[in-house]
């Protein structure tokens, strides 16, 4: 026997079905993510099928590909955010740390080719600056506390610096994905154009090489 309902009351089964609507779009991202790691050419049937929906459902939720792949990116950011939020909790010399979170950052990319795939549209580009902020931001900070500390050069503006390292990883990334350098030699000449950038003596950082075969696009 179902409700009566009353005018202007909303029907009880609505706030059911936005949950079940919820929960059907989180398995369909979910499962994007795994496939397209493993597959980055992966087409929305072979996502359906990971995620146990429909091909219906799952253009239902985005649309496109591109606005799938939009949303795995914003997953995959909310997961490094997680991690370098965790890892600057963690506190430590700012050089320690900066490193920690540029590994997490190329470790991400690395084992997520797909992000190589993103659209370059105006739309993607301002995604994808919005997704940058809060990473400029952060490096902002650790930037300016390896100055105040004497681990870093304190001439130039730390705003700058948390830029150019940015763009490093970028060149490195690409470098990568245009398969004229593997990862590992994309993650070491990344963290010596790093070093290099912040007056650091190699000798003083500890040595970090990230793992993998991906292909890869650090922050």
């Amino acid at each position: 026997m179902s409700a009566v309902e009353t005018p202007g009351e909303p029907s009880r089964g609505r706030p059911r079905r936005r949950a079940d609507a919820e929960r059907s779009r989180v398995a369909v991202l979910e499962a994007a993510v795994r496939l397209l790691a493993e597959r980055p050419d992966a087409g929305m049937a072979a996502i359906a099928a990971a995620a146990g929906v429909t091909r219906q459902t799952v253009y239902a939720h985005f649309g496109t590909r591109d606005a799938l792949l939009d949303a795995v990116v914003d997953r995959l950011t909310d997961q490094a955010m997680a991690a370098m939020d965790e890892a600057e909790e963690s506190g430590g010399p700012a050089l320690d740390q900066l490193l920690l979170l540029q590994d997490i950052g190329w470790r991400q990319f690395a084992r997520n080719p797909v992000l190589l795939q993103l659209p370059s549209t105006a739309a993607g580009a301002a995604a994808d600056q919005a997704r940058h902020e809060p990473v400029a931001a952060r490096l902002t900070r650790l930037i300016e506390k390896g100055q105040a500390s004497g681990e870093f050069d304190p001439a130039p503006p730390a705003t700058w610096l948390a830029a150019a390292v940015i763009a490093l990883g970028h060149a490195a990334g690409d470098e990568a994905g245009a398969d004229r350098m593997s990862v590992e030699e994309a993650a070491t000449w990344l963290r010596a154009a790093t070093l290099a950038l912040l007056g650091v003596d190699p000798e003083d950082a500890a040595p970090r090489a990230p793992r993998g075969h991906h292909r890869a696009d650090p922050m």
